[in-house]
């Protein structure tokens, strides 16, 4: 999936979802890249904690507590009073306010292209590591109706 063209809240969705799963080190380098350094301010946080995950039976059925999970979480606001939310799972603190600066960076004018092509670049090694994924799933892929059950 590409950046959303049609609306500012899908393209942010779809940002704050690549942010999530980025690594320090790419959060790392789009901040180094960008034109002057962000003065943030946090808002709140960054802080741990859990968050109950639920499943349901069967995908539809009733609903059901799978465990908890941690999770991180920060928000920042930039000297232009622009506010950034990062949220991930884990517990890097340091991550999630990255990712907390990228999102309101995007919000400028001089941040957006750096932050775009971030996402754009975290976008493509997520699908080609799910296509590697794929792959190797499918080397191990067994075709039952070939099988010989040695019946006489």
């Amino acid at each position: 999936m590409t950046e959303p063209q049609f609306g500012a809240t899908a393209a942010r969705r779809w940002r704050l979802g690549l942010l999530a799963r980025a690594g320090a080190d790419d959060l790392d380098r789009a901040i180094a890249a960008l034109p002057a350094p962000p003065e943030a301010t946090d808002l709140r946080g960054p802080e741990t904690g859990l968050v109950m995950l639920t499943g349901r039976i069967g995908g539809d059925g009733g609903r059901f507590n799978l465990g908890e999970v941690t999770v991180s979480r920060s928000t920042v606001r930039l000297a232009g009073g622009e506010v950034g939310f990062g949220q991930l799972l884990g517990g890097d603190q340091s991550r999630a306010r990255q990712a907390a600066i990228l999102d309101a960076v995007a919000q400028t004018v001089a941040g957006a292209p750096v932050v775009s092509e971030l996402c754009r670049r975290l976008e493509a090694n997520l699908a080609e590591a799910h296509r590697t994924l794929e792959a190797e799933t499918a080397a191990t892929r067994v075709d039952f109706f070939t099988l010989v059950r040695g019946e006489d």
